[in-house]
């Protein structure tokens, strides 16, 4: 797909450039995109360089990564990124982060609105995911914002610096925004009952579980 550009009511999503370099080096110094993030920690100019000039192209020509920078509409230095990655059979996953100095004041709750809207009115998204690592606060409000629904804990989830850490997972439907999903949905009329899968086991001298 050719790079193309969004916009929401105070901002604009556009395909990043290599001319990104430096504001892109500076606000990944920063501690917390740093430590929630998966960008490389140290992030040198060389990481900023590889971003913008392979990363980003080829995830747009593969359709596999659609990466954005986010600037005012009024004008300004990107301030924020998100991104769109492909994880097979109509599901994606969203992923971004907002620079020091602007935060607080609902922009990337906005971006991810954005995001979602086009993964799917124009990528055919039956199911948009987010995860963030246990304790990202921020993320996970920004998320529930948007209107994900957390669905729990996935274990050694993701793998940030060489080490896997656990992570909340939540869900988007083209339902929670009133669109039409590609494919039917139909959910259990109720929750089917939960079983301890222990009572169905006999007892005695002669029991043996996993392992034994």
């Amino acid at each position: 797909m050719d790079p193309i550009t969004l916009t929401s009511e105070r901002l604009r999503l556009r395909a990043f450039v290599p001319e990104d370099e430096d504001v892109v080096l500076a606000h990944c110094q920063d501690p917390a995109i740093r430590r929630w993030t998966t960008v490389p920690d140290p992030y040198t100019r060389e990481d900023a360089v590889f971003f913008l000039n392979r990363i980003v192209p080829d995830g747009w020509r593969d359709d596999s990564d659609y990466a954005f920078a986010v600037e005012p509409l009024d004008g300004g230095p990107l301030i924020a990124a998100t991104g769109l990655h492909n994880r097979g059979s109509g599901v994606w996953e969203v992923g971004f982060w907002l620079a020091p100095g602007h935060r607080g004041h609902g922009y990337m709750t906005e971006v991810v609105r954005t995001a979602a809207h086009w993964a799917f009115t124009g990528l055919g998204c039956v199911r948009l995911i987010w995860r963030a690592e246990i304790g990202n606060t921020a993320s996970r409000a920004v998320a529930e914002r948007v209107g994900f629904t957390p669905e729990g804990v996935q274990r050694a989830g993701l793998l940030h610096n060489g080490t896997l850490r656990d992570c909340w997972i939540g869900s988007l439907l083209p339902c929670d925004f009133g669109l039409p999903s590609p494919l039917p949905y139909l959910p259990p009329r109720e929750a089917p009952p939960v079983v301890d899968p222990r009572t169905d086991l006999p007892e005695g001298p002669d029991t043996v579980g996993p392992g034994a």
